[in-house]
């Protein structure tokens, strides 16, 4: 989750039906793994960075790159490893080192997103070179894929999420699974937060900080956690943004993210049929039942791209989610769909599927080196997105489970949203068939010793919920300050004056607000994306 989604409040989420939830998938806590002896990292910690130009004709001139090292298998880094890309913005001012920033996802590139969005912390750079980095599997960092997108495809359209032919989508899901393994190469068995958290310590001691100075959106408020507990003692200024829950299961938050998202389709289409040119016309009630006519229509026929794969409806929920994480981009999703609907044009939708990156020349690499820009896959985001998600997630229902729960969880999910339920709940399926995921995080991410860190909880906010916020914060214990943002839309710092001011003075300053302080709404402006992602 990277950007805003709506100014609306979020719709409360009925708790009939996230008991329904828990009920049926399962939400147990697992025993917390043994603690494992460490090998020997030495060598990736002794580490210096070598800054050039970034690669790229539209790469800001300020903008420097590097990459760093990481073991492949923390537990065996002598097996192998892989490069971490990195970018930076110099301090303007007198440095007090590095902060480095996670746009959210998870699967969002960050080098792209500073690149693109990086005008909004040229603040911050007057204490601190600004940082960011591609995680493991995502962007130019060994960036997993699921092959040509047919095999999720395939899951959503062949198999469907319909309870009356569950073998038929549990062998889709298999399959599924097998190509994403099969495309994504050995860092997919390695990817996940827990790990991401320890790459991250590797780029703090290489950036030469004694401490981890950081600022992580939504999913990189998870990240942020993740560091917190394996490192309390290297925590420095932290603020989480948009907070992640550490807790609710991967079923609960599906529901949770179809209903922001309706949210989000409900107030586009409030704004799109105020406009002329809206291909839903003017008719407001009328045009929530053609977007759910066009994504039914174009999954029973999908339409042929330019770049000879097929274009259904659940690739155009993907599309329309990513078009609604900011409020500036609703009129290039408007012409987008109008393209769709007038002319059968795929390409601006398209688009927005693959959050704007462009489909590789050639097979990505997979050998651990940094994969050219141009080569990054076209579906690494969401492969990425599904992949880090599966790989923090201990639950794997069986299959004998699915099948019987299949038809509940259909039904909850399209009570969720009618258009993004389907989608929301495909993604959560499609862990099945993957080796069962980490522990950690719902069991040791609790309870840190760490240095105060800032968590920014917005009252509107569709993705995150604020509830997150407190429960995260209730989580992690007396370290966490919570600031209460009383705006609306996912996370606080590009969209509240109030937020952003508070941020920078902690960041900057240690001037840290008191716990539970608030800011006010400012209905004055509007988000900026800082990235494109799930």
């Amino acid at each position: 989750m990277l950007a805003k989604l709506s100014t609306r409040p979020a719709v409360r989420r009925c708790a009939g039906a996230s008991a329904l939830v828990l009920a049926l998938l399962g939400a147990g806590l697992p025993a917390a793994a043994a603690d494992q002896p460490q090998p020997d990292l030495s060598r990736f910690y002794r580490q210096k960075l070598t800054w050039t130009a970034c690669p790229g004709t539209d790469t800001p001139d300020d903008l420097q790159c590097a990459k760093v090292t990481v073991p492949l298998d923390y537990a065996r880094p002598r097996d192998g490893t892989l490069d971490v890309a990195l970018a930076r913005y110099r301090a303007s001012g007198t440095s007090r080192g590095s902060l480095l920033l996670n746009f959210g996802g998870p699967g969002g590139a960050g080098v792209p997103a500073l690149a693109a969005e990086g005008k909004q912390f040229m603040d911050l750079t007057k204490g601190y070179d600004v940082v960011t980095f591609d995680p493991r599997g995502v962007g130019r960092s060994s960036p997993v894929s699921c092959g040509d997108g047919d095999a999720l495809a395939s899951a959503w359209t062949e198999g469907d999420t319909d309870a009356g032919r569950p073998q038929t989508l549990l062998k889709q899901l298999r399959q599924a699974a097998d190509r994403c393994a099969r495309s994504s190469g050995p860092v997919l068995a390695h990817i996940g937060t827990v790990n991401a958290s320890r790459d991250l310590d590797v780029i703090r001691q290489a950036l030469g900080d004694d401490r981890l100075n950081y600022l992580g959106f939504s999913y990189g408020s998870r990240l942020g956690a993740v560091y917190a507990a394996q490192f309390p003692g290297k925590v420095g200024r932290v603020v989480l943004d948009g907070v992640d829950t550490l807790t609710e299961s991967p079923a609960e938050q599906g529901v949770a993210g179809a209903e922001g998202q309706q949210t989000a389709l409900d107030d586009f289409l409030d704004w799109c049929t105020t406009d002329l040119g809206c291909p839903f016309g003017q008719d407001r009630r009328r045009a929530g039942d053609q977007v759910i006519r066009l994504v039914r229509s174009l999954d029973e026929n999908p339409v042929p791209t330019d770049f000879g794969g097929s274009f259904s409806g659940q690739d155009l929920v993907g599309a329309i989610g990513q078009g609604l994480y900011s409020r500036e981009l609703w009129p290039s999703l408007e012409r987008a769909l109008a393209s769709l609907i007038d002319d059968g044009d795929t390409r601006r939708v398209l688009a927005f599927a693959t959050g704007g990156i462009g489909l590789p020349r050639e097979r990505h690499r997979t050998d651990g080196g940094l994969a050219d820009t141009e080569d990054v896959p076209a579906d690494n985001l969401p492969a990425a997105l599904m992949a880090i998600n599966c790989a923090d997630d201990p639950d794997r229902p069986t299959a004998a489970r699915l099948t019987r729960d299949l038809k509940d969880l259909r039904a909850v999910y399209d009570q969720a949203s009618p258009v993004f339920g389907r989608y929301r709940l495909t993604q959560l399926l499609l862990c099945y068939g993957r080796p069962k995921g980490t522990d950690f995080i719902r069991d040791r991410v609790k309870d840190v010793h760490t240095a105060k860190m800032l968590l920014v909880g917005t009252r509107g906010d569709p993705a995150t919920p604020y509830q997150w916020t407190v429960e995260t914060a209730q989580r992690l214990g007396p370290s966490a300050v919570v600031l209460d943002n009383k705006g609306e839309g996912h996370t606080g710092y590009s969209s509240s004056v109030c937020v952003h001011r508070k941020v920078n003075d902690f960041l900057l300053y240690g001037s840290l607000p008191a716990n539970g302080s608030s800011c006010p709404a400012d209905a004055g402006r509007q988000s900026v994306t800082p990235g494109s992602g799930g």
